[in-house]
């Protein structure tokens, strides 16, 4: 059985990526959305880390609907897209790889008497995939899965266009307009936007990797195509695997010691003793049970019978936390949103009512990822939840 909290969802527009990424995992099976869409979940090879793969078609907004029902469906740590995309300048060259430290959705506009005046739209990668990649960079580890005919691939962070059309000219009107509003980008392609939205839309992290496959400068033809873009999606490929590999890594050292922190205490004289401030004289305590003394509540079971009663307790934790000074205002206020989006979800019997009170849980447990109390008892509610028939 898989446990999605722990899957990361790889996009591609084209067949070849599709390939090139599938080529990577073992144990595939198809998972099919009831709209007819069809994911393949795998497991990345020589690990436990899991993948699912879908395949969006060209464009953004086919791939924005795609990456709209892949979170819903997965509620993933993460949304990379993967594939090729054309060089803006000399250098990336072909091959190379580039990670979008933002992307920009250059066709927005207004036509005025002067002109055509921009209406930029952008979004930025989100800070801990960013991070994470240039980590990886570091490393040079992700170079192990490049295929024996790729050499040694560039890797690259910069900004990358998507627009609506194929960019193969350097002195276009478009390849002009590019370079007057967008001269930091340094790829340019025609999803990313579309999935960066939807991940904007469903509060997801997004990472765009894309492999040089043409330099956009009228030089693109069937037959470059043919020797490139293989090349090209394979590279990307290894790194989105790797990445996407460290993203369930750090995820899963990360509850491991969330679940140290929850069972941490002092034991003396047989009387465990947890939270007890310094200095204190005796013992005040919520609750004891046996030789275990516990100073607000005791521990949830690792079993939740009354759910609404458990998320009706998650309130009074998130209260509490925020009267302790864990969590500032803005943080505070948005938990409480996600709160009542998951709650308000959950009153409804339906299974797509429970993806989304699951995705809201899970957004929240991000907010509380430095409260102990609070994150242990969102814990057990999404278990509880995805132990709902």
């Amino acid at each position: 059985m898989i446990t999605y909290t722990d899957i990361v969802v790889v996009l591609t527009a084209l067949d070849l990526e599709h390939k090139a990424v599938r080529a990577h995992l073992d144990d595939i099976e198809v998972r099919r959305h009831e709209a007819g869409t069809r994911f393949e979940t795998g497991a990345i090879r020589g690990t436990s880390c899991r993948i699912a793969l879908a395949l969006t078609g060209v464009g953004n907004q086919s791939s924005a609907v795609i990456a709209e029902r892949v979170i819903q469906e997965f509620a993933p740590l993460a949304v990379l897209f993967v594939g090729v995309a054309g060089s803006l300048w000399d250098k990336p060259v072909r091959g190379d790889v580039v990670v979008a430290e933002r992307v920009y959705a250059y066709h927005g506009g207004t036509s005025e008497n002067g002109g055509l005046k921009a209406r930029p739209r952008a979004w930025e990668a989100p800070h801990a995939v960013s991070q994470l990649a240039h980590q990886l960079d570091r490393s040079g580890n992700w170079r192990k899965r490049l295929p024996v005919e790729s050499g040694f691939p560039e890797l690259r962070f910069g900004a990358i266009a998507a627009g609506e059309i194929v960019q193969n000219s350097s002195k276009s009107r478009e390849a002009k307009w590019i370079r007057d509003h967008y001269s930091d980008a340094i790829a340019i392609e025609m999803e990313a936007a579309g999935v960066a939205h939807a991940g904007h839309l469903n509060s997801a992290a997004v990472g765009i990797v894309r492999g040089i496959s043409d330099m956009a400068d009228g030089t693109k033809d069937a037959a470059s195509d043919v020797q490139w873009q293989p090349r090209a999606a394979a590279n990307a490929a290894a790194f989105a695997i790797a990445l996407a590999e460290e993203l369930v890594i750090e995820r899963k050292g990360l509850d491991m010691s969330r679940a140290e922190a929850r069972s941490e205490a002092t034991s003396t004289g047989g009387i465990t003793v947890h939270n007890i401030a310094s200095g204190q004289v005796g013992i005040q305590a919520g609750t004891v049970t046996g030789s275990t003394v516990w100073m607000n509540a005791a521990p949830a079971s690792d079993r939740i019978d009354d759910l609404a009663a458990a998320v009706a307790d998650l309130r009074v934790r998130l209260d509490r936390a925020r009267a302790k000074g864990e969590f500032d205002a803005d943080t505070y206020e948005a938990a409480e949103e996600e709160l009542d989006t998951a709650e308000t979800a959950l009153r409804a019997p339906d299974k797509n009512a429970r993806k989304k009170a699951v995705l809201a849980l899970k957004r929240l447990n991000g907010l509380a990822a430095e409260t102990t109390d609070v994150a242990a008892q969102i814990a057990l509610v999404i278990a509880a939840v995805n132990g709902l028939s």
